[in-house]
């Protein structure tokens, strides 16, 4: 190989190398942690900005935001603003900023039992009727399918499985007309009840629920609308594995009885009892990923943190120490050490923002981390409601997910981003 070559192709690794260094050279790796937007709240402590050497931020004038400190921001009151990093007198980067009307929730912890009435009936599965021509399942021959939804029959609405006897006692036989839902679409089919020989009744051939209940546990409510969110996560049918589509549905208090716990390979679980017949506190008119919600007819106490507490954003959740409010015995909520292991910042809603580690030893010692039944259990960093527990770790008992506040928030219906200087809460 020529001499040429040889120094063509070492320049050529020379300057690759020193391209691909570009991003971890400190100057460079300043300027890219610089956000180009910032969203933080009134009256909160200061907003602490990353550091460019040889630059000094500037904000516009006539902005809603004092500069404290040379590295601090301060919001006075709601509006938008720029900040500008300048270097020998150019601008090099700007910055929106965009600060928020001060919102406050009080936090949960409490147990909460949880009835779920379903949007029609739910089909969880098939059986065979035997008939004289032999066993046979009408439903799945009219290619009704588990995790279908039936809606009417006969153009009357369904609410509850009792409606679907009393109408297969009035027909006796006759072919049916079936409204179903599937996933997002809608469609009718028909059905042919048939006679069965053991029961002596007409049947479907079809299993279905109107109902689900279950634990979890309330994350927090908003003083001023009664607007709570809880769970963290979405309600699946337990058959199914689908998200139960809802029409209406009751939160009542639950009281912890034991708890089974946790190691790794076996997630734990905490028992406890509630009826459905006891006072309802709220009642649930969404089941989404991020939880459930709707309004509590009253307001509820946890005598830890009953306070109204300001909010914190995806971007302003730190690595670190927070605490958990949860229930190990009774009703009784208490306070637990965890750690934020990390939290990304996010622009859309995801149900899995923070991964969190137990580190309370009564905590480890009574559950072996999070069990089921502490999804929902809030999150609390430096006086400010973070987030919710939602997932733990299957191989790692004392870990999980949990999800940033302000996408629970948004689904309850609480729009912490100002829409003409108006809460849009109701």
């Amino acid at each position: 190989m020529k001499k040429r070559e040889i120094m063509r192709i070492m320049i050529g690794l020379i300057l690759l190398v020193s391209f691909l260094s570009i991003p971890f050279i400190s100057p460079v790796k300043q300027y890219i942690s610089i956000p180009n937007e910032i969203t933080l709240f009134e009256n909160q402590e200061g907003y602490a900005l990353p550091a460019l050497a040889g630059s000094t931020p500037s904000l516009e004038p006539e902005n809603n935001i004092t500069q404290a400190f040379s590295n601090q921001l301060v919001a006075e009151k709601p509006g938008k603003s720029s900040l500008i990093y300048e270097f020998a007198g150019l601008p090099m980067k700007k910055v929106n900023v965009e600060v928020l009307e001060n919102l406050k929730v009080v936090p949960g912890g409490q147990s909460i039992g949880v009835r779920l009435h379903t949007l029609g009936v739910l089909v969880v599965g098939h059986h065979l009727i035997q008939t004289e021509q032999g066993k046979v399942s009408p439903g799945e021959e009219s290619g009704i399918k588990v995790g279908d939804i039936l809606l009417e029959i006969n153009g009357k609405e369904l609410k509850k499985v009792e409606q679907v006897a009393s109408i297969l006692e009035d027909k006796e036989g006759n072919e049916l007309k079936v409204k179903v839902k599937r996933n997002e679409k809608t469609f009718t089919t028909t059905l042919s009840p048939q006679y069965d020989q053991q029961d002596d009744k007409y049947r479907l051939g079809l299993y279905i629920r109107d109902s689900a209940a279950g634990i979890g546990t309330m994350t927090f409510y908003h003083p001023d609308t009664k607007r709570y969110g809880a769970l963290g996560h979405v309600i699946s049918d337990m058959d199914t594995r689908k998200p139960i589509e809802i029409h209406d549905g009751k939160l009542v208090k639950s009281n912890v009885t034991s708890i089974d716990k946790g190691k790794n390979g076996m997630p734990g679980e905490k028992n406890a009892e509630f009826s459905v017949e006891d006072e309802s506190i709220g009642n649930i008119t969404r089941n989404s990923p991020f939880g459930i919600f709707g309004k509590l007819h009253e307001n509820v106490q946890n005598h830890v943190m009953d306070q109204p507490m300001p909010i914190a954003l995806s971007n302003q959740v730190k690595e670190g120490p927070a605490q958990i409010l949860t229930v190990l015995e009774g009703q009784k909520v208490e306070k637990f050490d965890v750690e934020i292991v990390s939290s990304t910042p996010q622009k859309h809603p995801s149900t899995k923002g923070m991964i969190i580690k137990i580190t309370d030893d009564r905590l480890l010692e009574e559950t072996g981390g999070i069990v089921q039944g502490m999804s929902g259990s809030p999150i609390i960093q430096d006086g400010k409601m973070v987030g919710a527990i939602t997932h733990v770790f299957v191989n790692d008992s004392t870990s999980g997910y949990g999800v940033h506040i302000e996408w629970m928030l948004q689904e309850a219906g609480i729009d912490i981003y100002k829409k003409d200087g108006e809460q849009k809460a109701s």
